[in-house]
């Protein structure tokens, strides 16, 4: 009868340790913790035995790897893919502005811009947001840009929902451009062009090229460029946009930096040189949406 008691006792403590699993990124499961009680005969005679997941573990482990292949980009069709452009809205684009690596969607930069890009261009809106990295306030280091593509392409198709029927031109500031072409190399992304502000082709301090996302290119695209960005000299720029397949222009700020920033010490005043590179961007998205390009 004290047997049966301690047994009975045992029988909710093995349930409870059957259920316990880490599951990491959908792969991994941590066994169980061994339950107390006798060694079988097998570990009794030193014997190693592998012990099948319990049942409910094992169909836990089986959704997971479900959902996880659900969650593949290959498996998901993006709206992206499926813009229908409404033939009055035709003329109006849709602008969805990435910033860069150091700062968020309100630093001054972005802010300025914006407005300006808005006035610029006359579009529908100039959706801006902020990578999940540095999102709330957050402080740190950004991940690698590919982990980025699926944050921008959601926030593409909010854009799109609020604004159906207008053509959508992707616009980033350094890494937001880079992300943006990736973004427009996918096979299930429709965007009417890519503007880059200061594209970082180059790795700070390595000879190592960023030119992967700009030969996968499928929407054309117009760099802003600063003379002075030794993150992307114009010679290298040039030689990239011969093995592109799609068409490109470049609008080169004379003494202009990575943010585009010039010297105090020329003629022109820097606002004069922001609107000059605006005017190209305004000829540039007018060129591809009458499709003259």
């Amino acid at each position: 009868m004290a047997r049966t008691k301690k047994a009975a006792k045992r029988a909710p403590e093995a349930a409870e340790e059957a259920e316990v699993a880490e599951v990491v990124d959908g792969e991994k499961v941590a066994e169980a913790p061994p339950k107390k009680g006798r060694k079988n005969k097998k570990e009794a005679s030193g014997k190693d035995a592998e012990q099948p997941l319990p049942k409910k573990l094992r169909s836990s482990n089986k959704e997971e790897e479900a959902k996880k292949d659900e969650e593949k980009p290959s498996a998901k069709v993006s709206k992206v893919a499926k813009v229908k452009i409404d033939p009055a809205k035709a003329d109006v684009p849709l602008l969805v502005f990435a910033h860069g690596a150091g700062a968020p969607s309100s630093h001054e930069w972005m802010v300025r811009w914006k407005k300006l890009l808005g006035e610029a261009t006359g579009a529908v809106e100039v959706v801006t947001f902020d990578y999940p990295y540095c999102a709330n306030g957050k402080k740190g280091a950004p991940p690698k840009a590919e982990k980025l593509v699926g944050c921008h392409k959601e926030e593409i198709e909010k854009a799109m929902s609020r604004h159906p029927g207008h053509p959508v031109v992707l616009v980033g500031k350094s890494m937001g451009s880079r992300v943006s072409c990736m973004v427009a190399g996918q096979e299930d992304v429709d965007v009417a062009a890519v503007v880059c502000l200061g594209y970082p082709l180059k790795v700070a301090h390595k000879n190592e090229l960023r030119d992967k996302p700009l030969l996968e290119l499928k929407a054309p695209v117009l760099f802003v460029q600063g003379c002075k960005d030794a993150m992307c000299p114009l010679t290298e720029l040039h030689s990239v946009r011969k093995k592109m397949t799609v068409k490109s222009e470049v609008h080169a700020v004379e003494d202009g930096d990575h943010s585009l920033k010039i010297s105090k010490k020329l003629k022109i005043t820097q606002d004069a040189s922001d609107q000059k590179a605006l005017n190209q961007v305004k000829i540039f998205i007018s060129k591809v949406l009458k499709k003259t390009l």
